[in-house]
């Protein structure tokens, strides 16, 4: 795996937006069938862990726990963010790659 180019990735698809990022909109992502892939950061709480790998069991959307909450948010520009949805095919499947 390598985290150096999963957060490269990360950045583009937030200047291409093709980023979901945060619970809510990751969440709402899922939901309307328009992810590709979920990360949530490692450090997450147990509860958030569990209720995304849920939603992806459900919904059938591939979910990898990588970084830590600072580095995904750094990546993104942004505060800290726990988890992110990519709604790119494309970009979801580099990523994917990089993950496995």
């Amino acid at each position: 795996m390598n985290k150096t180019k999963i957060l490269s990735y990360v950045g583009l698809g937030i200047k291409s937006r093709n980023v979901a990022c945060g619970e809510f909109l990751t969440e709402k992502a899922v939901k309307e069938n328009r992810a590709y892939l979920v990360i949530v950061a490692e450090d997450a709480s147990q509860n958030t862990k569990k209720k995304f790998t849920n939603m992806c069991e459900w919904y059938k959307v591939p979910i990898y726990f990588t970084a830590t909450k600072e580095e995904l948010g750094h990546a993104m520009g942004k505060e800290m963010r726990a988890s992110l949805a990519f709604t790119d095919q494309g970009l979801a499947r580099a990523v994917e790659k990089q993950l496995l």
